[in-house]
């Protein structure tokens, strides 16, 4: 899932100009994100069996991609992996939180409408009403049974994630309309993008 400044600086490249260098790693994080279009995205990821090294140097990596990509979360399936594993950290200074083969437990009835970006569709918000609070039941990087109880940001994100991990965009979760204009902009973001790149 995108953050702020993931939307933010898709518009007017401001944030590059005040740092080159951290705009370069940005772009360089991105080209690794399979983007809209590409089969991954929407096939059901397969459950992890294996708590192991290699795991463990995956989600290192997962979290340096998502970091520099300026996201707050990440799900396998967007690097082109299937498997039932998101990362994701909601501030800055939070820690990095692994949720491995994670399954929503329960959410709350109240829903709240909210803009979201995403990492696999840049430059495109969309609204999406999501429950505020939820209870998921997951694994950590070592196979540990862990709960995770959550509300606000953090809920969305673990949903928006969790979406990921079964083949569900943000545009599968919004109204006609705004998949519509979301398209236009998407195909707008993309012609720039390969405007820039010739």
């Amino acid at each position: 899932m995108a953050d702020e400044r993931e939307v933010a600086s898709d518009g007017d490249g401001e944030e590059a100009a005040h740092d080159p260098e951290r705009e370069a790693r940005r772009l360089a994080a991105l080209s690794l994100i399979r983007r809209y279009g590409d089969p991954v995205l929407k096939s059901r990821a397969t459950p992890i069996d294996r708590f192991d090294e290699a795991l463990r140097q995956q989600i290192a990596r997962m979290g340096q991609i998502m970091d520099e990509a300026n996201g707050v979360g990440l799900a396998a399936p967007q690097l082109g992996l299937s498997q039932r594993l998101l990362v994701y950290r909601v501030g800055p200074e939070a820690p990095l939180t692994v949720l491995v083969n994670p399954e929503l437990e329960w959410s709350s009835d109240d829903e709240e409408p909210l803009d979201e970006g995403c990492l696999s569709i840049p430059g495109v918000t969309v609204p999406v009403e999501r429950p505020v609070y939820v209870r998921v039941r997951a694994l950590d990087e070592s196979g540990e049974r862990r709960l995770v109880e959550a509300s606000g940001l953090e809920a969305r994100v673990i949903q928006h994630e969790i979406d990921h991990l079964d083949g569900v965009l943000i545009l599968d979760r919004t109204a006609k309309d705004e998949r519509k204009q979301a398209m236009r902009a998407l195909r707008e973001a993309e012609r720039d993008h390969a405007e820039r790149a010739a």
